[in-house]
């Protein structure tokens, strides 16, 4: 078989943007944000009220469970502690979903450090009466480790006050740091049974079994080793293989289908690869395992870039005197099925493939990365085969350490040269790179590195944007929240107008991360960002919602202020006649015009602005001028109050 090294473009999948510029076409950003949200159903891993009820559905209690119900209620705060792969973050999740759901939210805390000031996850001016708080200390460094339990005293104490629980997951390989007098907070959960675990999900699935359909000894075995989450993972396989097969084939033919694709075959490929000695057999075998089920000349065309990538010397000979590929499948056991997509024939020996060039091959895992990028580049590729291929690389990358190849890939598919069809893959990558219990820290930090700097290309920023507001809010929406945040700061035009969307839209749907964001602002002169800044808090701020509470007025009175000294009427004048309008309402009307009068202390020209904007405000609607009228009357008040002026009616 002669494997040419060049490429081919036959056809365009979907709409093509040539031109240049930083224009960033629509249909492409949807596209990336309807694969983000098809991914987060695949694997939940959110502190949302829909996924701790599937949860709840179907988590089976560990060994000292009872112990730690018992140490929460009692304490306010408890440790977690146990080997890797026994499910200590689901069994936090319940700890907390089982307290009865009062005033507070449930979310989870921040575990990076954003920005200067913030050295802490524990942040008490975030904390409300009743919060029910996560935080996944399970891939910590030992410097962080030791920072957060000497810190931990303090902060049980406002939980404490504030009648709000903590349940913390803690890293066992650092289990030699952890502080004697924290013991009587911590329970060290052992790993609940895998064959009842397994046989919960299958259940909810609508597959029931008997002990002696789980008796076999290939399943015995995987359950004996398998983390936990691999046993969920098992029975959705279970599940999957039920759907595709006959009425002939049965629970043990599902079972072991399934299996296939999950346990290690890596002796089978090793004797595989010791047969066949070709660089282009080889190729051709890793090629196929990455792009499988997929048509021949993909598989082809992805042979063929593997062997430039890798600079493989070509094969001189005639093209007739080489095999075609219907051969050649054949001596890797493959065929091409009816659907004219070309699968090996052992089930899950792709997935075995993978895994040992990525582990026995580590020489070649920098040229693997760059293959899979360049390949991924090609517009012969459908969306689905890329979306599939990307899962596959992020999926090796993570297990053999190498997380740098993803965020290496992200940034390539987003220059300003790449393929704008590629946004969508870019995010996969980073959201893949989000959801790793080992990992996905990192790439919060990563990410939050990427959104301070002003220089990134605006499909990167686009790929931010998107993977924080539909993946990291899903799990970490404060640290999403502070992202989007520095992303409107330091981005114009289309893509800072969607950074600024992405975070009211967050901003508006929570009181916390509402409160997080007003406190987030600077507006005032010793701001650096104080014109970003001020326009999102003219789009934030709301003079109805929270009103009552005086930490908030007081960043409400410092925002107003900001933008009531440094920007022109106009620019707040909206703003502000919406202020006046939730100060129509009694019940507010005191504290939010005392907010505006507070921001105008000690600078007449906006007390004479504000009044201003007031009585045009109360003339607009004439149909509503009494109740309108009372509002600016009121505000005069207080004008001439603040000034030490003598009260005066006022005729608006």
């Amino acid at each position: 078989m002669s494997w040419n090294h060049g490429a081919y473009i036959n056809e365009a999948r979907s709409a093509v943007h040539s031109g240049d510029g930083t224009q960033i076409n629509h249909y492409y950003v949807e596209a990336a944000s309807s694969r983000l949200r098809e991914q987060a159903r695949e694997r939940p891993r959110t502190v949302a009220k829909d996924d701790r009820e599937r949860l709840y559905q179907r988590f089976v209690p560990p060994p000292h469970f009872q112990q730690a119900r018992n140490i929460l209620r009692a304490h306010h705060t408890a440790l977690l502690t146990g080997h890797p792969g026994s499910g200590l973050r689901a069994a936090a999740l319940m700890l907390l979903h089982e307290l009865p759901a009062g005033e507070g939210s449930f979310h989870e805390l921040p575990d990076t450090r954003d920005d200067a000031s913030s050295t802490s996850p524990f942040d008490y001016g975030t904390i409300s009466t009743g919060d029910r708080l996560l935080l996944d200390l399970s891939g910590a460094d030992e410097t962080r480790y030791m920072e957060i339990q000497n810190q931990l005293s303090d902060f049980r104490e406002q939980l404490i006050g504030r009648r709000a629980h903590l349940a913390v997951v803690l890293p066992h390989r650092l289990s030699y740091l952890h502080r004697s007098e924290l013991l009587p907070l911590t329970a060290d959960l052992l790993r609940p049974s895998a064959q009842r675990v397994l046989t919960v999900h299958l259940r909810h699935v609508g597959i029931s079994t008997t002990a002696a359909d789980l008796s076999s000894s290939e399943l015995t075995a995987y359950l004996t080793k398998a983390p936990l989450r691999d046993v969920a993972d098992l029975a959705d396989r279970i599940r999957r293989m039920r759907d595709a097969s006959g009425p002939e084939r049965q629970f043990p033919h599902w079972v072991s289908d399934a299996l296939s694709q999950v346990t290690d075959q890596t002796a089978r490929v090793a004797g595989d690869l010791s047969t066949r000695h070709t660089g282009r057999r080889r190729a051709l075998l890793i090629a196929l395992a990455m792009f499988h089920d997929t048509t021949p000349a993909t598989v082809f065309s992805a042979t063929a870039a593997l062997l430039k990538v890798l600079d493989h010397p070509p094969d001189e000979r005639p093209r007739l005197e080489h095999s075609d590929l219907n051969a050649e499948f054949t001596e890797i056991d493959a065929r091409t099925q009816p659907s004219g997509h070309v699968r090996f024939n052992r089930v899950g020996y792709d997935h075995a493939v993978r895994n040992h060039f990525w582990t026995y091959l580590p020489d070649l895992r920098r040229q693997l990365r760059d293959w899979v990028g360049e390949i991924i580049e090609q517009p012969w590729l459908h969306p689905t085969e890329r979306k599939h291929v990307v899962a596959r690389f992020t999926e090796q990358g993570l297990r053999s350490g190498r997380p740098e190849d993803l965020s290496r890939l992200a940034t390539r598919w987003t220059d300003q040269g790449s393929p704008e069809r590629l946004i969508a893959d870019a995010a996969q990558v980073l959201a893949h790179g989000l959801s790793d219990g080992r990992y996905g820290s990192s790439f919060r930090q990563q990410i939050y590195e990427w959104s301070k700097r002003g220089e990134l290309s605006p499909r990167l920023k686009q790929v931010l944007i998107l993977v924080c507001s539909e993946v990291m809010a899903q799990t970490h929406p404060d640290q999403a929240l502070v992202r989007l945040h520095h992303l409107v700061r330091r981005t114009g035009g289309a893509v800072g107008d969607s950074a600024q969307q992405s975070l009211l839209q967050m901003a508006r749907a929570d009181d916390r991360l509402y409160r997080l964001a007003l406190n987030r602002v600077e507006t005032g002169a010793a701001g650096h960002q104080g014109y970003a800044d001020g326009t999102l808090f003219l789009a934030l701020a709301n003079g109805s919602r929270l009103i009552g509470s005086a930490s908030l007025r007081t960043a409400l009175t410092a925002g107003w202020a900001g933008v009531l000294r440094r920007r022109p009427v106009e620019d707040w004048r909206p703003g502000a006649e919406r202020w006046l309008t939730a100060s129509e309402d009694h019940r507010h009307r005191d504290q939010a015009l005392d907010v505006l009068v507070g921001a105008c202390e000690g600078d007449s020209s906006a007390f004479g602005s504000v009044y201003l904007v007031a009585r045009d405000w109360a003339r607009d609607r004439a149909d509503e001028s009494p109740l309108r009228t009372g509002t600016v009357t009121s505000l005069l008040h207080k004008i001439n109050g603040a000034q030490g002026l003598t009260p005066l009616h006022a005729n608006a």
